[in-house]
């Protein structure tokens, strides 16, 4: 993946540490780029100078169950054998007996834990063996949503079990259709269920098992009023779970009113920032483009999120990236759900290593490997920052992140 100019050799200028007082920041040295800086928040660039510190190994959990000890269908456990699990996650091994048990759970556990297979494994059983009947999964984002539904199909075959993916950003006619029919689970986000119930397409009296998954992104995304309202909604006699990465006094309030005797279940894991190698780039003389591509080409850099404020210039950015040689996805708000589908396809099955993206990509999606982060564009809040790092370092792994300053 590298570019070539004209006279057929590559392009690479010289990237070196700053040995200025703010940290191991990168400075480019090149030609006067000649444009205009967009007003952006200012930000303190400490902020995104951290080295992940040496820490003594973890004591290694130590799980309590295997998937063949569940007490679940014969046939779900050769569904789970098909994906090849064999020994279940930490919050797998906690969370799955509870839900067997049909006890509501309040579960805090990162993105990349193995939560949607710990909720969804012990669902489908009780399904199937009538202790509950239908189950309603409310998740922040249509590609969140999109990846549980790809998770479900994995555990539920030949069970003879439907879902219905009810998401923004495509029809909401076959969506309507399919509700007609018999399901057993419906994933969707916030907006559009609850445009379905109000044309009176779901009713939301009729599912007896609920999940909020990833809530603490959902009220940071403004949902807050939305999943009160579907809560309201929703038969008092329930089976509740709630999955949230952190807990503070909105979530608490959120969760007092959804579920009933709860059972606490916390799975320790570094926050997947502690995960991360985070350094600024000085952005001096050289144009952007120009220090992108530089960093592009570098072989440490093999499969990469950019982050671009706007839709437009992430639109801009990834026809130069193309015009220069690079294989590249983009996904953004404007784009349609089923561009945004392949385009996550594409870099989550490497047909391309480089992703450009607004920060619609930046909550709660699980995508294995990435090695960098670069904000090419600096985030609009702090809390925006550490949702887009937090797509590297994941599994235990070291990621790296990278922000331009001008």
């Amino acid at each position: 993946m590298t570019y070539k100019n004209k006279n057929n050799s590559r392009s690479e200028k010289t990237f070196r540490p700053s040995t200025s007082k703010s940290g191991g920041s990168y400075r480019f040295r090149g030609g006067n780029t000649g444009r205009s800086k967009a007003a952006v928040k200012k930000f303190n660039p400490s902020l995104f100078i951290k080295k992940v510190e040496e820490q003594a190994p973890s004591v290694a959990y130590t799980p309590k169950h295997t998937f063949a000890d569940f007490l679940i269908a014969d046939s779900i456990k050769g569904n789970i054998a098909t994906k090849g699990y064999v020994t279940p996650t930490p919050i797998q091994d906690q969370v799955i007996p509870l839900i067997l048990e049909g006890k509501d759970v309040i579960a805090t556990a990162n993105t990349g834990t193995g939560k949607t297979a710990a909720f969804l494994i012990p669902l489908i059983h009780n399904v199937i063996t009538k202790k509950i009947s239908k189950v309603l999964i409310i998740t922040p984002t249509r590609e969140l949503a999109a990846q549980i539904q790809t998770e479900l199909n994995t555990f539920k075959q030949k069970l003879n079990l439907n879902s219905v993916l009810c998401i923004g950003g495509v029809s909401i006619v076959p969506q309507i259709q399919l509700l007609k029919r018999n399901h057993e689970f419906v994933i969707g986000t916030p907006g559009r269920l609850k445009d379905l119930e109000q044309q009176q397409a779901i009713n939301f009296q009729q599912y007896n098992a609920i999940v909020l998954d990833e809530v603490d992104t959902m009220l940071d995304m403004g949902f807050i009023r939305d999943i009160k309202y579907i809560i309201s909604q929703l038969p008092k006699n329930r089976h509740s779970l709630f999955f949230s990465a952190t807990i503070s006094p909105e979530i608490r309030q959120v969760m007092n009113g959804f579920l009933q005797n709860p059972v606490m279940v916390s799975v320790k894991t570094r926050q997947s920032a502690e995960n991360v190698n985070q350094d600024i780039i000085k952005i001096e003389q050289s144009p952007k483009i120009e220090i992108l591509h530089d960093l592009l080409i570098k072989p440490e850099v093999n499969k990469v999120i950019i982050f671009v404020r706007t839709k437009r210039n992430t639109e801009t950015l990834a026809k130069s990236l193309k015009e220069r040689g690079f294989e590249v996805a983009a996904i953004h708000g404007d784009k349609a759900q089923s561009q945004r589908k392949k385009a996550l396809l594409l870099f989550r099955e490497n047909a391309v290593k480089i992703l450009l993206a607004t920060d619609v990509v930046a909550r709660g999606i699980d995508i294995d490997d990435v090695s960098h982060v670069i904000n090419y564009d600096l985030p609009q809040t702090y809390e925006d920052y550490i949702h887009r790092i937090g797509r590297t370092g994941r599994a235990n792994k070291i990621g790296q992140a990278l922000t331009f300053i001008e």
